[in-house]
């Protein structure tokens, strides 16, 4: 029994290591991925929509805890509420190398919708712009584009900015807000 368990122990480690060694080398992080470490931590949100003709503005209160998985994505757990309503969501962004863009998801409590992101880091280094396509709540049925932005005005504080694109091509801002970490 011994040698029957010592042959399988061998075996099952001289497969895995020629298996490891047949794998191409995947690069570690870039300066991309590391960029994201500074969503990490636990923060408190204020965000507020912005008023139209139609709507007045409402407010919101919330709070996101973000986390490292491992080296490449981080995940931005979400919870909040407006007009007594709690909505809670998950963001996932990573660092696509071959595509040379930021991307990620979103998906939240309020719609059935799987939101997909494409982005980049502006010249300043400090704001992450994120683009989608989702459904445009102005036009029941129709899709639009939406611009995220999440600008680090320093470590402990983040202003976010959520924009749909209008029929003539115009970014219009429908929410903003200021994310303040609470814990690292």
């Amino acid at each position: 029994m011994k040698n029957l368990l010592f042959t399988a122990v061998i075996s099952t480690f001289v497969c895995l290591s020629v298996s490891y060694a047949q794998q191409p080398n995947v690069p570690g992080p870039q300066n991309e991925h590391r960029w994201l470490k500074q969503f990490t931590g636990q923060w408190t949100s204020k965000s507020k929509t912005v008023a139209s003709d139609e709507v007045p503005s409402t407010q919101c209160a919330g709070s996101m805890n973000s986390h490292m998985l491992g080296q490449f994505f981080v995940i931005n757990d979400l919870e909040g509420e407006m007009d007594g309503v709690r909505i809670q969501a998950i963001q996932t962004i990573g660092y696509d190398t071959s595509k040379k863009k930021y991307v990620g998801t979103w998906v939240d409590s309020a719609m059935n919708y799987l939101w997909h992101y494409e982005g980049e880091v502006d010249a300043s280094g400090k704001k992450l712009v994120l683009i989608a396509e989702g459904p445009n709540f102005m036009a029941k049925g129709q899709m639009a584009k939406f611009r995220d932005s999440y600008e680090f005005q320093s470590p402990d504080t983040i202003v976010a900015t959520s924009e749909m694109m209008d029929n003539d091509g115009t970014w219009v801002t429908f929410m903003t807000g200021e994310l303040t970490r609470s814990k690292p």
